[in-house]
């Protein structure tokens, strides 16, 4: 049964940074493209970046654009985000998700993890 479990999340000031990590199980990892998305509170889920099965083509949200930089480690079967220069607009749940096609729409993909809280104090 794939698997996917987020960590990293947390409590930082703004212009902090976190790393976040995706580790997944239960699937062929680097057959599928993986992706971050968000949701803060009232709010809809919303894509954040993502990142094809290789590597080799990645996408960001633009607000996060030179702040945040996703990465995949195949042998390791996990994704991470590294995120910097947080601001408080960034406090959200941050989830990992693992697609068969290389898109920043949620119903494309096909698993996903809980989520890891991240919330940033100004």
């Amino acid at each position: 049964q794939a698997q996917l479990v987020e960590s990293g999340g947390g409590l930082v000031q703004a212009g902090g940074s976190l790393r976040l990590s995706c580790a997944a199980s239960g699937l062929s990892f680097s057959s599928y493209h993986m992706g971050w998305f968000r949701q803060a509170p009232g709010k809809e889920r919303e894509f954040v970046a993502v990142i094809s099965w290789r590597g080799g083509s990645i996408l960001y949200k633009d607000s996060v654009k030179g702040r945040f930089t996703i990465s995949r480690d195949n042998a390791e079967n996990t994704v991470y985000l590294q995120m910097n220069t947080l601001k408080v607009e960034d406090t959200a749940v941050y989830y990992c998700a693992a697609g068969g096609r290389f898109s920043t729409a949620t119903p494309e993909y096909n698993y996903w993890g809980q989520g890891t809280q991240v919330t940033v104090s100004s």
